[in-house]
């Protein structure tokens, strides 16, 4: 028997949305075990005062095997 637990994480980046979530799985798989599924939630931008991006965010839940020790 398997026993997963899931989280969201957030991943950003200049380059766009695609590249965040990247980003984001990169990080979380350094110290999650077993990364099973990621499923994209959410994203958005932020703007810099003169209304251009600056960033691209892409929020995450992923699930990763559970390990009780």
């Amino acid at each position: 028997m398997s026993v997963y637990r899931v989280t969201d994480i957030i991943g950003t980046s200049n380059k766009g949305w695609e590249d965040a979530a990247k980003q984001a799985l990169s990080a979380a798989a350094g110290s999650l075990r077993e990364l099973r599924v990621a499923e994209v939630i959410e994203q958005d931008i932020t703007l810099r005062e003169d209304g251009q991006i600056e960033l691209y965010r892409t929020k995450l839940r992923v699930s990763f095997k559970y390990d009780k020790s």
